[in-house]
């Protein structure tokens, strides 16, 4: 059990407490839900926007750098950053010009621009693939990887890792029980069964991915470099290296899904390892907080995709929508890899989540509680385990949805923001050493609530 009865209990007198406090410091807000909820549900235009623990939602009045700014008035020190989406900081100077300069030039004419050949050389010459296609979103481009692998081997299963996370794909919603891959109960609408066409194993078990490509049937392994959609789970030493090879010897292409850890540097865990990939993908905070993402190919995939594309029967293929690769998301997506994406920014980013990380680490050690901090460049994550976790089974028995949502609503309340869906913090280039010591008091005055040690102010 990660986290003491005792603890658990404060946490719940916690949440009822720090409502009430949001409830009062946020008529404005309160207000604004109540029309809203006229014609959203919830009063808000996607549902995850209802997943942090406030009664109703918090409303931003404007976001910029790493401060959003409430209707009510109240500044907030963002460690969210729109859950990656805006991991370089909210509206970046170069983007945000690029933006409105391109956007008195045309939006989207299902034609390339003069763009095209730039940004595709930034992709390359940063990430190390040489051919790459646009998407909306992360999940559009592993969707279409899935795709593209499945016709490029005549293979049809794909293996995910227990406890990942690819976005709306449905061939990644699934999970070990008992050791045998079965669908997510939690997906809605789904007709047929995915553990059909996908398996899963635990992640860092090289011989269970062994075992499982042997039977000749897998086209993909989908995955993060490091679990970061559950509680953070980092590779072992040498375990990707392993999984690259491993998919060599058997003829299953790779797809490296950088969407959170482009947060390890530059050219995300991929270029910082010296891995080479059949497929990269990388969505969110690429054009800088606009609906984008990238998928990257090797040229012998390059190849092999031409093929079929000439061989195969004529229609709609199943890749691509209309507004992918606009020319505004290519603006947007230049000015970000070109002047926000940079070795600087990384080099600020990661001192100041390793500040981040070692105060956290302390708040823990000193009310004694068994849990770890892990980091991964700019990410940093709370986990409610006394070591570092090695799968997603042990990733789903270290979480505890009620500590962690009074956590995140107590620092709400002392205006600063972390990812609702687990205990994330990310640090971007326009972060203070200020706005970390704000969730570091923050973090530690909310642990001697839970522990008994403080009542709640």
């Amino acid at each position: 059990m990660p986290v003491a009865p005792d603890i658990r209990n404060r946490a719940q007198a916690m949440i009822v407490a720090e409502r009430a406090r949001f409830v009062a410091q946020h008529p404005k807000s309160g207000e604004m839900a109540g029309k809203a909820q006229k014609h959203f549900p919830g009063g808000v235009p996607l549902h995850w926007m209802l997943d942090w623990e406030t009664p109703f939602p918090l409303f931003v009045a404007s976001a910029k750098g790493s401060t959003v700014t409430d209707i009510d008035g109240l500044r907030y020190a963002d460690f969210c950053l729109g859950d990656t989406g805006a991991m370089f900081g909210h509206s970046p100077e170069p983007v945000a010009r690029a933006i409105a300069e391109q956007a008195a030039r045309g939006l989207t004419t299902m034609l390339p621009s003069a763009l095209t050949a730039e940004v595709g050389a930034l992709l390359a010459g940063r990430f190390g693939l040489p051919f790459w296609q646009v998407t909306a979103t992360a999940s559009d481009a592993n969707r279409a990887v899935v795709r593209w692998a499945r016709a490029l081997t005549g293979r049809s299963k794909v293996l995910v890792f227990d406890g990942c996370y690819h976005g709306q794909v449905e061939d990644a919603f699934v999970k070990l029980d008992n050791g045998k891959t079965v669908m997510k109960p939690s997906l809605l609408g789904q007709a047929s069964d995915i553990a059909h066409t996908s398996v899963a194993a635990p992640f860092n078990d090289i011989d269970a991915v062994e075992r499982l490509l042997a039977g000749g049937e897998i086209a993909l392994i989908l995955t993060e470099p490091a679990l970061t959609n559950t509680a953070m789970v980092l590779p072992k030493p040498g375990f990707i290296d392993a999984l690259m090879a491993a998919a060599r010897r058997h003829s299953t292409l790779i797809c490296l899904d950088e969407t959170h850890t482009i947060s390890t540097g530059p050219g995300g865990f991929t270029r910082a390892n010296n891995l080479e990939p059949d497929f990269f993908v990388l969505g969110k905070p690429v054009a800088g907080g606009l609906p984008a993402a990238v998928f990257g190919f090797t040229a012998e995939v390059e190849a092999a995709m031409a093929h079929v594309l000439e061989t195969k029967t004529p229609g709609y293929s199943g890749i691509g929508t209309t507004l992918s690769g606009n020319i505004l998301t290519l603006a947007a997506m230049r000015a970000c890899l070109s002047e926000v994406m940079t070795a600087d920014a990384y080099a600020h980013m990661t001192s100041l989540a390793e500040k981040l990380a070692t105060g956290l680490r302390e708040a823990v050690t000193r009310h004694k509680l068994p849990w770890t901090v892990t980091q991964i460049g700019a990410r940093a994550e709370l986990v409610f385990a006394p070591r570092p976790l090695e799968n997603g089974a042990e990733a789903t028995a270290a979480i505890d949805p009620v500590v962690e949502r009074a956590i995140h609503l107590f620092l709400l309340n002392r205006q600063v923001l972390v990812t609702p869906f687990h205990n994330m913090t990310l640090v971007a280039p326009t972060t203070t050493a200020e706005d970390v010591n704000r969730l570091v008091a923050g973090f530690g005055e909310a642990l001697a609530v839970l522990c008994g040690q403080k009542e709640i102010a």
